[in-house]
């Protein structure tokens, strides 16, 4: 943009105007700032488009809710440990594990592809020992010989049964060790129930998730229109923005085919 002033012969100069960003201010030192006031205002003023955004985004977090498939939980407890020293037969490895080890030991087995393989077979399931164990978590409780057995399946009933399974098939399989090499232990301490909420999806979270990521493309969008808008609404806005001043202004009329049209002159 360039700004023409008479100079002191009379003649015009015309010079380079360099305009101002939309939604910025120069300060007094040269440098741009983003006022608070100015984006507030085109919040205000694109607030349809915010909220248009939000909407959908809020939307489809609630569609894709809708379209998963129930996952349901089911958790056992069983207790391990290891009898004391003067109950190991005669002969025996004397060895005492500690209490963490021994428990850690014990997951290990419980994720161990024979004690699937012996579920599977129990309960004549068609599936895997692989896939079996895909759907299996097994953690210590911190600080405890207990062991919690989580199984997730689209039944509750169905997860409930796998989860109890693991707690009666693995201490069988405990006690069939040769009792004068260990004296390990493990027992069924607190059976699965039947889970009454699934545990994914989580509409209500992703509900939150969607309004959040609404908001904030939402916002992001109407401060880029704003700023890629380069229409002037007042002779002030012009001349903040061009940094010219204005000489006049062409009031609106209607053309030839109804279309309302303007201009201010610089």
């Amino acid at each position: 943009m360039y700004d023409s002033q008479p100079d002191r012969k009379g003649f015009t100069a015309t010079r380079s105007v360099e305009p101002e960003p939309r939604l910025y201010r120069r300060t007094a030192e040269g440098e741009y700032v983003l006022p608070w006031r100015d984006i507030l205002q085109t919040l205000w003023r694109r607030a349809w488009l915010v909220a248009l955004v939000t909407i959908l985004c809020t939307g489809v977090a609630l569609a894709l809710s809708l379209m998963q498939t129930p996952v349901y939980e089911a958790s056992a407890k069983i207790l391990v440990g290891q009898g004391r020293q003067d109950q190991v037969q005669p002969g025996a490895n004397p060895n005492i594990w500690a209490p963490d080890q021994l428990t850690q030991t014990m997951v290990e087995g419980i994720k161990s592809r024979p004690v699937a393989d012996a579920i599977v077979q129990e309960l004549g399931l068609q599936m895997t020992p692989e896939e079996f164990l895909g759907h299996l978590r097994v953690e210590q409780v911190p600080k405890s010989q207990f062991i919690q057995v989580t199984y997730t399946d689209t039944s509750p009933e169905r997860a409930q049964q796998m989860a109890n399974a693991v707690g009666e098939v693995f201490p069988k399989q405990v006690s069939q060790l040769n009792p004068s090499q260990t004296a390990l232990f493990a027992m069924a301490w607190e059976q699965a129930g039947t889970p009454t909420a699934p545990v994914s999806p989580k509409p209500e979270r992703n509900l939150a998730v969607g309004l959040i990521i609404g908001l904030i493309l939402g916002t992001g969008l109407a401060l880029l229109l704003e700023y890629l808008d380069d229409r002037w609404r007042s002779p002030e806005e012009a001349e903040r923005i061009s940094g010219a001043p204005t000489l006049g202004i062409i009031p609106e009329g209607e053309d030839s085919r109804g279309k309302r049209q303007g201009i201010a002159v610089g």
